[in-house]
């Protein structure tokens, strides 16, 4: 049964009547612990939702400058800690308004002019998400790189790739990392079209419908750093479990990425492959067998991987099927949206991390590429001396059946017959590295102009 607040609650909504205890406590359920993570971005969106009250003509200059300074005390109060959302409050935006009416009483009855909870609430998950999809598109470029680091360091390293888990044609731990290297660059290649989505400012757009009043949402927007609008206001509840799902999927796509990375590190760290060796510290134990190495960050790299899944079903499941307009049921995108996040920027982090810790066994790598494995190398051989490759195929595969040894190539050869751009004597890295860099140029020109707006919103700079 969900637990009775012990003290008065404040709303933003009472009339005068005393809410039921046990159907707030139902109906706030665990708001107020997802809704922590927003409250700085509340108090950020409600200094630019002023300065478009103030373009406005609907809060004077003196008004204006009394809520600007609240806003900015109650900021530096929730950055140390002595304004939080406690049981007194409903959510982040009741806490931050009774904070502010208790100091300053004529500000605190003033700052929601000209907007709803349902607006506001959208303004700072889109603030949280800029900043979060930032900082996540800066650890997909960390992963990327540790693996163009690992691809360099490995490139003559070969061993056996494998189709359907058999051994197939030569590889190299270099055209392994080279190749997950390049599967994480096109999930971040996908973050700036997600980007432009949330960077769109809804205030404004109040409960859905707009409001009767001469707001220049425009000011609220420059205000806060956004890049446009959500133009038509009914479009902003429409957008509710929309931009969640779409986050969502773009972790899904990086988190495939990691999921696959982490299998083949399992499995070549066997010891039936030995491709691969897991350092000791990157290792747990049994508690009954004394000679185990376990690759149990990968294995739950793995399971995160498919939780993120999870969390993209529950937000999917929520939004479908409602109406238009504003449903209580969003309240609930939340919780499967912070824990997507969390588990995707968990992945990335622990990945870049291990990655430039794995070796490579070579001498086991070369044992295990031979046989079936450079059998395709001899039918090439014969289609370059001038055999149609159908003929080269069967004739190949008949002697093969027999038992034939056919020549064996050198690992220097090997490579050199593989200089086809992306091929395992020619990775590209150089062009990897490049559509990193361009990468990291997007990333730091919009943390700049993200990180610029909240500073002159907090008073840190003009």
């Amino acid at each position: 049964m969900p637990k009775s607040p012990s003290v008065p609650l404040a709303t933003l909504w009472s009339q005068g009547v005393a809410p039921d205890a046990l159907m707030i406590a139902y109906t706030v359920g665990d708001d107020r612990l997802w809704d922590a993570r927003l409250l700085r971005w509340d108090i950020l969106g409600s200094l630019g939702h002023i300065e478009g009250l103030r373009a406005s003509g609907l809060l004077s200059a003196p008004d204006h400058a009394r809520l600007r300074a609240a806003l900015r005390q109650a900021l530096a109060a929730a950055r140390s800690g002595r304004l939080t959302i406690t049981e007194a409050h409903e959510d982040a935006h009741s806490a931050v308004e009774d904070w502010l009416t208790r100091r300053h009483p004529d500000a605190g009855a003033r700052v929601h002019t000209g907007r709803s909870r349902n607006d506001q609430v959208a303004c700072d998950l889109r603030l949280y998400l800029k900043d979060t999809l930032l900082g996540l598109h800066r650890q997909a470029l960390d992963l990327a790189e540790a693996l163009l680091g690992f691809a360099a360091t490995s490139r003559m390293a070969l061993w056996p790739g494998y189709t359907h888990q058999r051994r197939a044609m030569p590889s190299s731990g270099g055209l392994w990392a080279a190749g997950l290297a390049e599967g994480v660059l096109t999930s971040i290649e996908m973050l700036p079209a997600l980007w432009v989505r949330i960077d769109r400012s809804p205030l404004g757009s109040a409960a859905g419908y707009g409001l009767p009043l001469p707001l220049k949402r425009e000011a609220a927007m420059r205000a806060l750093g956004f890049g446009g609008l959500d133009q038509v206001v009914t479009s902003v509840q429409l957008g509710r479990g929309k931009h969640e799902a779409a986050v969502l999927a773009w972790c899904v796509d990086v988190g495939h990425e990691l999921s696959r990375c982490a299998a083949d590190v399992i499995l070549f760290s066997a010891e039936e492959f030995g491709l691969l060796v897991l350092p000791p510290e990157l290792a747990t134990g049994s508690s009954i067998m004394p000679h185990k190495r376990n690759p149990d960050l990968f294995e739950l790299t793995r399971a995160r991987a498919a939780a993120v899944e999870g969390d993209l079903a529950a937000v999917l499941h929520l939004k479908g099927k409602l109406a238009g307009g504003y449903h209580r049921d969003f309240q609930l995108l939340k919780e499967p949206l912070f824990r997507g996040l969390d588990r995707t920027g968990a992945m990335l982090a622990m990945l870049a991390h291990a990655i430039p810790k794995l070796q490579v066994d070579r001498a086991r790598g070369l044992a295990l590429l031979r046989g079936e494995a450079l059998v395709t190398d001899e039918v090439m051989r014969r289609v370059e001396g001038g055999v149609a490759f159908r003929t080269a195929y069967r004739d190949v595969a008949a002697e093969f059946k027999d038992g034939v040894i056919f020549p064996v190539p050198t690992p220097a050869d090997l490579i050199r017959r593989r200089q086809a751009t992306g091929n395992l004597g020619n990775l590209g890295l150089s062009s990897l590295r490049a559509q990193a860099r361009a990468a990291g140029r997007w990333n730091r020109r919009e943390r700049a102009r993200f990180d610029r707006a909240m500073a002159r919103l907090a008073g840190r700079s003009r």
